[in-house]
């Protein structure tokens, strides 16, 4: 049904837009779609180690600067933190600033925290709808520099198909 990849780093992003419209269609369910589309983005993208969803959580600490935290959702890959305080860490970092944020080296970002210590470069893409956060999908790589401006815009593209795609709320 779906094309694999060729050896290259670069996916085909139009093509995997057009699946992952495919893969989604007829289902709004927010763990069903996230879990989907952690599967996909894992299986469809070369030297990955790990993709998945962190959603918000309420803070588990009452005198938290943010009202929430980071609680781990759908993935694949190795066991993961389980909760990451906005701020913290690159996940953190994105969510608290509702932004993307790529890391070519993760060992170079202050505060990284290491789940996998095989994991060398990140990107970590806020889950925003309607001027509201809900989480964000964090993408691994055992490769340094793995990940760079054309995979950003890439990977925000196939994020927006599943918000558009999902009932967040």
């Amino acid at each position: 049904m779906f094309v694999t990849p060729a050896a290259s780093d670069k996916p085909d992003y139009p093509m995997l837009a057009r699946q992952l419209a495919s893969v989604l269609e007829g289902e709004r369910n927010l763990i069903t779609n996230a879990a989907q589309f952690s599967a996909f983005i894992y299986s469809s993208i070369t030297d990955l180690n790990w993709a998945g969803f962190y959603l918000c959580a309420p803070a588990s600490k009452p005198d938290a600067e943010f009202p929430n935290d980071l609680l781990l959702g759908p993935f694949q890959g190795k066991v993961a933190c389980t909760r990451i305080p906005f701020k913290r860490g690159v996940c953190g970092t994105a969510a608290a600033e509702r932004r993307t944020v790529l890391v070519e080296d993760v060992h170079a970002f202050p505060g990284h925290i290491a789940c996998d210590s095989a994991s060398n470069s990140e990107i970590v893409i806020p889950l925003i709808k309607d001027g509201e956060i809900y989480g964000v999908f964090d993408i691994d790589s055992p490769r340094l520099k793995r990940f760079d401006a054309e995979d950003q815009l890439g990977l925000e593209n196939l994020l927006a198909i599943f918000t558009a795609a999902t009932d967040l709320k």
